[in-house]
């Protein structure tokens, strides 16, 4: 059921094994420009998915193929953690995003996501208690949260997680390959939903006795692979667009991102898509790219190592093979810098040292250490 018209009508009256290490120049795609930074890989994994740091600069790292990494803070050390479900990790099945609970160092809670086994097959939010350490490690108490409705398909599953400031949880849901769902307020395909850390609807949410699904937050999102909040507390994604079209965009409560209806990019068939400037009821993406870059992640950077990019988003790129640097502006957004990476980026994540590690998306990737070069370190940021 549709009820679209009617919602909108609402919102108006209401008004993104160890390996030896190594280092590599990167360079910018600012004519003349080099990157800011050297390059070192401390480990490598089996088509690695995603990362997080542990406050005592652990790490956890996910694979596709459903295994989860325990990590010493030099990457020297690695446990497989037990207890993680069983993962379908068929076409863009993975064992997804992973993230820890604001308050772990009390409560020892990690939240992560992965594409369920069955047929249909669906997108699972669940958690667990970490125990153990490097040498031997589990999940406990593992509970599924949410999940989304599964469908008969392997792809565009999305899947992260960003926790806010306030202690909820937003959880990205993508279409599932099925383009109408995301335009359907009474399912979560193609939304991003907003929950308690208990996995249930924030009682607040836009929706919330108007209509619909009372877990989502936006809707009209085709693929979001990045989920990140500023340093203002405001909500950003990077989301994978059609032919062409890939987005960064400004999370509003309510707000319609217009999939499939608008796009900046086309059907792969080569059938044109109307854009957001014909129909501007559909929030636009405040960056877009065409050609793709693929994006599929984004950290938004608040360390002192790079100080020229404090407070700007970081975003990994698999068919563009690049780190990108987009500034968020008050009013407007753009990409200021890309640095080529010569692989597919999976994950971007800021360590507690300051420094940006990057995950290879491929057997055998590696994590990347991203530092200041020399003539970085020296020279002021401009």
């Amino acid at each position: 059921m549709h009820r679209i018209d009617a919602f909108c009508a609402i919102l108006l009256m209401s008004t993104a094994v160890a390996a030896p290490a190594a280092q590599a120049p990167v360079t910018g795609t600012r004519p003349g420009a080099a990157a800011p930074f050297k390059t070192s890989a401390i480990a490598s994994f089996d088509n690695p998915w995603a990362l997080a740091f542990l406050p005592d600069g652990r790490m956890l790292v996910t694979e596709k193929a459903g295994r989860l990494l325990l990590l010493s803070s030099d990457g020297k050390q690695r446990v497989a953690v037990s207890g993680v479900p069983r993962v379908d990790s068929s076409g863009q099945g993975a064992l997804g995003e992973v993230v820890a609970h604001p308050d772990f160092a009390a409560n020892r809670l990690v939240y992560f996501s992965y594409s369920a086994p069955g047929s249909p097959n669906g997108v699972v939010l669940a958690r667990g208690r970490l125990a153990g350490g490097v040498g031997e490690a589990r999940l406990e108490e593992v509970k599924t949260l949410y999940e989304a409705h599964p469908l008969a398909k392997d792809g565009h599953y999305a899947g992260r997680i960003a926790f806010a400031p306030d202690g909820l949880l937003f959880f990205t849901i993508g279409d599932r390959q099925k383009f109408t769902p995301a335009q359907n307020i009474d399912g979560v395909l193609g939304k991003v939903v907003r929950l308690t850390d208990q996995g249930r609807p924030a009682p607040d949410n836009p929706l919330v006795g108007k209509g619909g699904d009372p877990a989502i937050w936006s809707y009209g999102h085709r693929n979001p692979l990045g989920l990140a909040f500023d340093l203002k507390g405001r909500l950003w994604n990077a989301e994978m667009g059609p032919r062409g079209g890939d987005e960064i965009n400004l999370i509003l409560p309510g707000r319609n991102y217009g999939w499939p209806i608008v796009s900046n990019g086309d059907h792969y068939d080569g059938r044109p898509i109307p854009r957001h400037s014909a129909k501007p009821e559909y929030e636009a993406p405040r960056v877009s790219w065409n050609p793709s870059i693929s994006p599929s992640s984004l950290s938004i950077y608040s360390g002192q190592l790079f100080p020229a990019w404090h407070g700007k988003a970081l975003v990994g790129a698999l068919s563009g093979k690049a780190l990108i640097l987009v500034d968020l502006g008050e009013h407007s957004a753009r990409e200021e810098a890309r640095y080529a990476m010569g692989k597919r980026i999976r994950a971007v994540a800021q360590g507690p040292d300051g420094a940006v590690y990057l995950l290879e998306d491929e057997e055998g990737g590696r994590l990347l250490r991203l530092t200041p070069s020399v003539r970085a370190s020296v020279a002021p940021s401009p």
